[in-house]
Formats: C-alpha cells, structure tokens, sequence
C-alpha cells in the first residue's frame, strides 16, 4: 500500500511540475505528441501502480519524456502480459488500448508507439488501429531498437576483445529482433547459433538461416557470447545453462534487450561471477529528459538521459515528420523491420544525437569486460551484490 501511494504522490507530482506542459496549454498547443501504451508485467506490479482501484478507464499516466521539446507520455493499461496470452484478456486489453489512444488523440498526439506485450495485440500490420485512427502514426519501435541493439552488441564484442572467431549464442533468433541480430552477426563474419524453444519456428528459420539451431541449449556446447532477444520462461538463462556454455576459466558475455530480462536480477546475482551482463537495445542523448530527472528514470529502470529504443523511435519520427517536414514517413510501415526503415531511423537518431546508450547492468555501469580470469572465485572486485541489483519488479514493461 505505502509503495502504490508513493506511485501516486509521483504521478501528481510530475503533473505539478511538468512546466513545459502547462506553457504548451497556456500557448494553446497539443499537451502530447507521442504517446508509449503500454501494459504492465505481472499482477504484483499492476497492484504497485494501482493498488485495490483499476483505473477508471482501464489506463493512466505514467513517466513524462521530452526529446528536442517533444512531448512524450509513457500510458500503463490495466493488463498484465500474462492476461495478453488468453483471447479475453487480448479483447479486453484491445479495449484499453483504443480508449489510451483516444485520450492521448483528444491532446494532440500524432505517434502511438505500440510497447512490450502490445506490439502484436492488433496483428503484424496493426489494421484495425490504422482504420480507427488514420491521421495518427502506429509503430511498434523494433527498428530503433534493432538499430542500438547491433551498435551494443558490436561495442560489447570489441570490449570483451572477441574476434570473429568467437562463437555467439542467439536466443529467440526468429523473432524480429533475433532475426536482425542474427544477420547481423553472420554479416560481419561471427560463428552464430540460434536457441529457442519453438521447434516449428526453428525448423522455417532454418531455411534462410543455415547455422546450428536447437531446442536444446545443451547441443551448443562452449560459447563466448549470448544475445538474448527473447524473455520466454522456457528460454531463459539460469546457473546451470551458464555454466554449460561458458568456456573453462573464461566468463560469459551477455547482451540481454529482453524486457523482463532474460538473464534476471536473481540469477544474475547467483552467477555474476561467471558472467559479463548488460542491458542492451536503449537510446542515450544529451537532449532527452525526464519530468523529476533521475527519479522518473529510475522509475522505469534507466540511466540519466536514456531511454528504450522503442521509445526514441517513436518520439524520432515525430520530430522528423512534424517538425523537420519528413511527411512521406507517413507512408512507410512501422510495423515492419527492413532496411529503409532502419536507414531512415540511423539518419534521423544521428540528426537529434541519439545513439546507444552506455551500458549498464541493472543500474550499474558496466566498466569492465574482460572475460578473463577465474570466475569461479569471487574476488573483491566481482561486481555488485543482489543488493545493489535492481529486480526490475513494479516497473512498466517495455520492449
């Protein structure tokens, strides 16, 4: 209960203090341009922001963003992802939806970026939204975060001193992100893997993709590095599958964008000897901030001026349709991940200074990468303790 008041003097406050909304209203101007809906993780987090009273219209506010003065609104609806993956909770969180996007249209919001557990709820091309409303902009932000994504895991790599030699483990390589990662990868000559846990998924990826793929992760044997683009229970990394894919005497790297995090706090704080973790997949810019600065970043478990790259390809595209004129943006298909979109996306986030963000671990900054040494001691230098972790829990899923 004290920490659902908390959320609450927080909302309250940032809608006292948030004085570039106020001059907007007095200038008569829309009070949002972008606005991120997005469902929450688990019941315990729905009962943190809400407590024992549902929202009166089954959403509310969440952080303020603001990019090169765009105005973004981060819009919770009352579901959990785990109500998402039945018919009746998808119709009923269809509903919260539509009624988040005709309360951020009656401000003047132009783009709607589609997040976590909401990018497919209205199918791969989001028709029935398009229909509804056709003078708004839906995107599901996947190229963005694919984009920061492959300069993360390309940083990582060079820091960690892995060669084209290593050998990297993707998991979830047919979704959107593993797919672009995957590429990635084999483009720049990696030996790459793939691990899920959908057979039939496997098996049609395998067409385009001829590498090793299994749905058993302990067919990969020893790997230097694990990009995991999924957080599927069955999929996740745990102590033991750790310890079968790192070599002797050698850690771990993993690049974790998954939102719940594959690689979580918990196991993380059991394993961190043996592994090199970050978060990846997030946007840094000296011209973004939050309404109560650190406070609100944290809220959503982001360093000082970062956010998820979902988030900065949405409030991107309206900075490059509304004020830079890039009106044949419009026409393109933000539900898709392709080139033209990417290069679209790469030039406009160089325009406004947005690039990878640094990387972190659950609230920490990564320094080091080295993957040398003997993890399976741990020294008075192992990174921080479950103390210093954040679980992430009674935050609002994002990516």
């Amino acid at each position: 209960m004290f920490a659902t008041l908390l959320v609450t003097l927080w909302r309250w406050t940032l809608a006292l203090l948030d004085w570039r909304c106020h001059w907007r209203v007095i200038c008569g101007r829309p009070t949002i341009d972008v606005v991120i809906i997005t469902n929450v993780r688990d019941p315990q987090e729905k009962h943190l922001f809400w407590g024992k009273w549902a929202p009166k219209h089954g959403h509310s506010n969440g952080a303020r963003i603001y990019l090169h003065g765009v105005a973004g609104r981060v819009r919770g609806i009352y579901s959990t992802a785990e109500e998402l993956l039945t018919k009746s909770g998808r119709q009923l969180a269809k509903q919260q939806f539509i009624q988040a996007v005709k309360w951020a249209d009656r401000r003047g919001a132009k783009v709607v970026l589609l997040a976590a557990s909401t990018k497919r709820l209205f199918g791969r091309d989001g028709a029935e939204l398009k229909a509804l409303f056709p003078h708004m902009l839906f995107t599901i932000g996947d190229n963005g975060t694919a984009l920061l994504l492959c300069q993360d895991i390309m940083n990582a790599l060079n820091k960690a001193q892995l060669t084209t030699e290593s050998r990297i483990l993707v998991i979830g390589p047919y979704g959107i992100l593993g797919t672009e990662v995957t590429k990635y990868l084999l483009k720049q000559g990696f030996d790459v893997a793939g691990f899920g846990t959908n057979p039939t998924l496997l098996h049609e990826f395998s067409s385009n993709f001829p590498i090793q793929l299994s749905s058993n992760i302990e067919d990969f044997g020893k790997v230097d590095a694990v990009i995991a683009c999924t957080h599927s229970t069955q999929a996740k990394l745990n102590a033991k599958s750790i310890e079968q894919l790192r070599r002797t005497d050698r850690k771990l790297l993993v690049i974790d964008v998954a939102e719940p995090a594959n690689l979580d706090a918990t196991t993380y704080a059991q394993c961190q000897h043996a592994v090199v973790r970050q978060d990846a997949g997030n946007a840094w810019s000296p011209e973004l901030g939050f309404v109560l600065g650190k406070i609100s970043s944290d809220m959503l478990n982001l360093a000082p001026n970062s956010v998820f790259g979902c988030f900065a390809e949405s409030m991107a595209l309206y900075h490059a349709i509304y004020r830079q004129h890039q009106h044949t943006l419009l026409n393109q298909n933000w539900f898709q991940v392709n080139r033209l979109n990417s290069a679209i996306l790469s030039y406009n986030f160089e325009h406004l200074d947005v690039m990878a963000a640094p990387a972190y671990c659950f609230g920490e900054k990564v320094f080091d990468f080295s993957l040398e040494g003997h993890p399976n001691k741990r020294g008075a230098d192992a990174p921080p303790s479950l103390a210093n972790v954040e679980s992430k829990h009674g935050r609002y899923a994002t990516t």
